[in-house]
């Protein structure tokens, strides 16, 4: 198994489909992920962390309590401090959140599409991709030590682009 490609694949395929962009955590302990990786634009991600959204950002919360899938316009009725209407005033609309909690470990992912609504089929797909990089991410000591850097490094690059890093 070519794990690193894998992962590349995945995640250059859920890029492709999600082209507002996506949050992907991996393998969450203690409100930490294992792996983060993230395709929003920069400057949400700026605005969301130094504004802390991430506490009161009803995706996130639904993701901790429930598996499966939910539109983001299903969560806007919980959306106490607007996060999700924040999102689309930079287009980052049309958005659905999946969580899983396979293996005693649990992983959260957010996708936005931007100009439509996913369709269940895509929802489908994108939630099969999550789960493949749950899976293949789980048992994090059978991993060579090789992969896993490169998989930090991904993490770093996806989370933190520089103009040298290309971002997939």
């Amino acid at each position: 198994m070519d794990t690193q490609g894998d992962i590349g694949k995945a995640l250059a395929r859920l890029k492709q489909m999600a082209h507002s962009g996506y949050a992907i955590a991996l393998h969450i302990q203690f409100n930490a992920p294992a792996y983060l990786f993230q395709a929003y634009p920069r400057d949400w991600t700026d605005f969301y962390s130094q504004n802390g959204l991430v506490m009161r950002d009803p995706t996130v919360h639904w993701g901790f309590e429930h598996t499966g899938t939910i539109l983001w316009s299903d969560l806007v009725p919980h959306d106490d401090a607007g996060v999700i209407a924040l999102a689309a005033a930079r287009g980052i609309a049309n958005g659905f959140t999946y969580a899983t909690d396979a293996g005693n470990s649990r992983s959260v992912s957010s996708f936005a599409k931007g100009t439509t609504p996913f369709t269940p089929a895509e929802m489908a797909e994108i939630a099969g991709l999550a789960d493949q990089l749950h899976d293949i991410t789980a048992n994090r000591e059978s991993l060579s030590a090789e992969t896993r850097e490169h998989l930090r490094q991904m993490s770093i690059s996806f989370t933190h682009p520089t103009k040298t890093q290309p971002k997939v």
